[in-house]
């Protein structure tokens, strides 16, 4: 189906153009799009300080040391983004191997630790940022408190949404741990 003058038609079945679904954003949280913000902005940065190394062999001194700190920000950021995703790294051995009711008092003790230990390095982060307001970036005068700040908030956010998770994994009582399924599983 193509039309001589125009190219392929938008309706063709083959491309499947007429048939994509449109882009579903309400399944992405406000801190996916602060973390997608500092990932372009790094990229930008990152893009100067390469250009005017390389091409103008004149390098921009502010460049590598926030591009530092923007990568920092993508991290504690994108940190509560994989938390609420459940997708940061986790060890599955055990709970393959125990039977289903262990595993979820395991998973359980799992969330509480989890949640305890974000929270307290949130405070711990937010007491190193009180301390560094009076520290300066070498090479711009700005505070080293705001990125403690943006790191303080990273954990904050992470301890939010592990408790929203751990909530998630009380109400059903199941978690993603919980449910690898491996054949000879104890049940």
């Amino acid at each position: 189906m193509t039309n001589d003058k125009t190219g392929p038609d938008l309706g063709d079945p083959i491309l499947g153009l007429a048939d994509a679904p449109d882009p579903e954003l309400s399944s992405y949280g406000p801190e996916d799009w602060a973390a997608f913000v500092f990932f372009w902005v790094l990229a930008a940065v990152v893009f100067m300080q390469f250009f005017s190394r390389y091409v103008l062999n004149d390098s921009i001194a502010w460049t590598e040391e926030i591009a530092r700190y923007l990568l920092i920000c993508v991290c504690f950021v994108g940190g509560g983004m994989a938390m609420r995703k459940t997708s940061h790294i986790h060890v599955e051995f055990l709970y393959v191997y125990l039977p289903r009711s262990v595993g979820r008092w395991l998973s359980t003790g799992v969330d509480v630790v989890r949640v305890l230990f974000l929270g307290y390095s949130a405070w711990l982060c937010w007491k190193v940022a009180e301390i560094m307001h009076n520290q300066r970036m070498v090479v711009i005068d700005w505070p080293m408190s705001i990125v403690f700040g943006i790191a303080t908030f990273g954990f904050a956010l992470m301890a939010v949404r592990a408790v929203q998770v751990a909530l998630r994994h009380w109400r059903e009582g199941d978690s993603p741990l919980t449910r690898v399924n491996v054949e000879g599983r104890h049940q």
